[in-house]
């Protein structure tokens, strides 16, 4: 029970740094992690945010290389 709980707040942490990161690409606007002034807070931060980063850039290709998805034009 306990592990499954853990995972599920993993899974949502993930989710929640991955929806930073398409905000950040989409946007432009990105957390300032450089005032967080210890370097291990900051080192984690910037860690967890590049999870999401990473994710990203997978689902994006993933995306862009499928034929159920197609480019539109933005309205």
């Amino acid at each position: 029970m306990v592990l499954g709980r853990l995972v599920h707040y993993a899974f949502d942490a993930v989710l929640v740094s991955t929806l930073v990161a398409g905000v950040r690409r989409s946007s432009g606007f990105a957390p300032r992690t450089d005032s967080i002034t210890d370097p291990t807070v900051r080192s984690i931060t910037e860690q967890y945010l590049g999870i999401g980063e990473t994710l990203f850039d997978v689902v994006q290709g993933t995306v862009v290389n499928s034929t159920y998805f197609q480019k539109k034009d933005r309205r």
